[in-house]
């Protein structure tokens, strides 16, 4: 399938098969990957825009801070060791900052300086081999899909994990139904941002190994409705903020039956 980068340079990608089935990949990869993300729009970077697309992000945000750290007070203990990689501009880290010994890994020099801004207690690094082997969790919140050498990013993690430590992943599932509804619209495509396209069955092939464990999958509610209004918008739909809505309830109630939310979060444990 063709899909354009939607976001910023209406470039053209094709997302290819991988050896994994139910993951796919973004070809061409540009060598250049850094200037996609350089636009004052990107939300991860950039905290203070007061475009609509920002302030649906921000909306969605603040639920999505409290469950995802209901997640993860659910699947460790008070004052354990917690990396959340490719922290951002620092949203996360700084709220869970006060309950746990956190650090925050961010590779942009801009988003870091934002994190490092924000946060009193976390730890914002840029180079993950400074931590020593004792972390309890590792977070990934729609990460993992931006990482193009996953294979050689999951040894690292392996290493740096206490035994029976969790990784906790999010990513987009194209299988979802609203991925289906949009097509070559589905914002969460992302292209060429997003390198890799992940299913649950994908994700399944991946963690389920001699070296992890996949523990649970949980859903991220508000994610279909976001997507669903950011893919009517690349649309150019006027009535986007309602159709999207519309199309975001449905995905949410079918993946109720098939579990395919539009992303879903992964608990691993390491062995």
């Amino acid at each position: 399938m063709k899909i354009k980068d939607l976001f910023l340079t209406q470039e053209e990608f094709m997302l290819a098969e991988t050896p994994v089935p139910g993951i796919l990949k973004t070809t061409p990869v540009p060598s250049n990957i850094e200037k996609y993300y350089e636009s004052e729009q990107y939300i991860s970077h950039h905290q203070d825009s007061n475009s609509f697309k920002d302030k649906l992000y921000k909306f969605a945000q603040y639920f999505n801070l409290n469950y995802k750290r209901n997640t993860l007070v659910a699947e460790t203990f008070r004052n354990a060791h917690v990396l959340d990689y490719g922290c951002g501009a620092g949203e996360f880290v700084k709220y869970i900052e006060d309950e746990f010994t956190t650090f925050g890994y961010e590779p942009n020099a801009s988003a870091r300086s934002s994190a490092t801004r924000k946060t009193s207690k976390a730890q914002i690094i840029d180079d993950i081999n400074s931590l020593d082997n004792s972390l309890d969790v590792i977070t990934l919140w729609h990460v993992l899909e931006h990482i193009e050498d996953q294979e050689t990013i999951l040894k690292v993690f392996h290493q740096k994990l206490k035994e029976n430590g969790k990784l906790i992943i999010a990513v987009p599932n194209y299988a979802s139904y609203d991925a289906k509804y949009y097509k070559e619209f589905w914002a969460a495509y992302d292209v060429p941002r997003h390198l890799y396209h992940f299913s649950k069955k994908g994700m399944e092939q991946i963690f389920n190994t001699h070296e992890w464990k996949l523990k649970k999958i949980k859903p991220l509610f508000l994610d279909a409705f976001y997507i669903s209004i950011l893919s009517e918008k690349y649309k150019k739909n006027p009535l986007f903020l309602l159709k999207g809505g519309f199309i975001g309830a449905i995905s949410n109630f079918k993946a109720s039956k098939t579990g395919e939310f539009s992303s879903l979060i992964y608990i691993i444990e390491k062995k």
